[in-house]
């Protein structure tokens, strides 16, 4: 009886180690979640996550736009959302979702997330330049300014439309995620990531610079009783500051720029101060 009682108390310690030591294993995974403003069935996207999913220790799960919402910056769309669970090669669990790139993001982390919570958000790769202040604009910075807003860091990661290798791109980005999980950068920062066409000179640090796009230009294209059609044109322009992130792209270098989610004018605060400001009856 005592050898039985003994087994049975072996058999149930062996077990409860097991399933202890799984769990820990489990929880050691460093999870990302992906994202992008191109949808989830942009091939970059594809390229990227199972890229990340690759490195030892990291766990991938996607949620992206159900199609493409460029240029929607940190909006949402304020109401329920269709989420669909969509198959990517290698990646355990993908989800489509109706809203923009912020709700897929803010999805993710709190409903994917309840369980076991994301330790850094990727958005990307996304199909074109976020380069300067069109960072404002972009949808794919705006998924990671949703990250950070939530309490997660994150990357976001932009390319060339054509003429880039994505291949390196993946590559230089899982340095880049490897390099974070060895040494976190502060809270409330984004790290977004530029990658141009062409052979690279190099990578350059560089603070958020001027316009890459001139779209102040629109030109009448019809006209009716009432309402006139406008088309905005789109035209490129050169950088002239050389300390910026827009000229080191325009110059053959992958730029990374970290961003903050406050956009304070803090010199501004004292002068303002100044003005003496009343309420009024």
């Amino acid at each position: 009886m005592v050898n039985s009682t003994l087994k049975f108390t072996l058999k149930l310690l062996i077990l409860t180690n097991f399933l202890l030591l799984t769990h820990i294993s489990n929880a050691q995974n460093f999870r990302v979640l992906v994202t992008n403003d191109d949808g989830i069935e942009s091939p970059l996207l594809v390229s990227l996550a199972q890229a990340l999913n690759q490195l030892s220790g990291v766990e991938v799960v996607v949620s992206a736009p159900h199609e493409n919402q460029s240029g929607s910056s940190h909006s949402s769309i304020g109401g329920p959302l269709s989420v669909k669970k969509v198959n990517i090669e290698g990646i355990k669990e993908a989800y489509s979702v109706s809203g923009r790139p912020a709700d897929a993001v803010r999805f993710g982390l709190n409903q994917l997330g309840r369980i076991q919570s994301f330790d850094l958000v990727v958005s990307g790769i996304n199909r074109g330049a976020n380069v300067g202040d069109i960072s404002h604009l972009s949808g794919t910075v705006g998924a990671a300014m949703e990250a950070v807003f939530q309490g997660v860091p994150a990357i976001a990661v932009s390319q060339e439309i054509s003429g880039v290798d994505t291949n390196n791109s993946t590559k230089f980005i899982s340095q880049l995620v490897t390099r974070y999980i060895d040494a976190p950068f502060q809270e409330g920062i984004i790290i977004s990531v530029n990658i141009p066409a062409g052979e690279h000179k190099g990578v350059e640090i560089r603070p958020m610079g001027d316009s890459y796009l001139d779209t102040t230009k629109y030109a009448l294209v019809s006209e009716k009783t009432n309402e006139q059609i406008y088309e905005r044109n789109i035209a490129l322009q050169e950088s002239e500051n050389t300390e910026t992130d827009t000229f080191a792209y325009q110059h053959g270098y992958i730029t990374v720029t970290p961003l903050k989610f406050d956009w304070t004018s803090y010199e501004s605060i004292e002068q303002i101060r100044g003005w003496n400001l009343e309420l009024t009856n």
